[in-house]
């Protein structure tokens, strides 16, 4: 499988109130399985934000580093004002955020302490 190559400089600026469109929060995976109705290795999460944003569904093709028992309780970091996209039999409602390791594989991003669900990335 072919990762995606990282780009090779930073990508160009953006306005503080681009930023600001993107709202990524913070949320409590609460439920995880295999998903293997998607088209490359994923598993179905389901991530709760705590107050108005409530429990959201996510697909992340994040099986080389987890197990689906290993995520229940960990905090993660999404963007969840994007609209929610069919993948396979699921609706992703949200976009569970990593970053890839030295082989292209996906390692969530997480706060380095626990913080309230549905705190704002800023």
């Amino acid at each position: 499988m072919t990762k995606p190559a990282l780009p090779p400089v930073a990508l160009p600026q953006i306005s503080w109130p681009d930023f600001e469109k993107v709202d990524i929060r913070v949320g409590t995976v609460i439920e995880a399985a295999p998903f293997p109705e998607a088209r490359k290795p994923a598993l179905k999460l389901k991530i709760d934000f705590g107050g108005a944003i409530g429990v959201k569904k996510s697909s992340a093709q994040i099986t080389r580093h987890y197990r689906p028992e290993t995520l229940i309780g960990r905090q993660v970091l999404a963007v969840v004002n994007f609209p929610p996209r069919q993948i396979g039999p699921l609706m992703s409602e949200v976009l569970t955020l990593g970053m890839p390791d030295a082989d292209g594989e996906v390692v969530l991003i997480q706060p380095e302490r626990p913080v309230p669900d549905g705190g704002k990335l800023f």
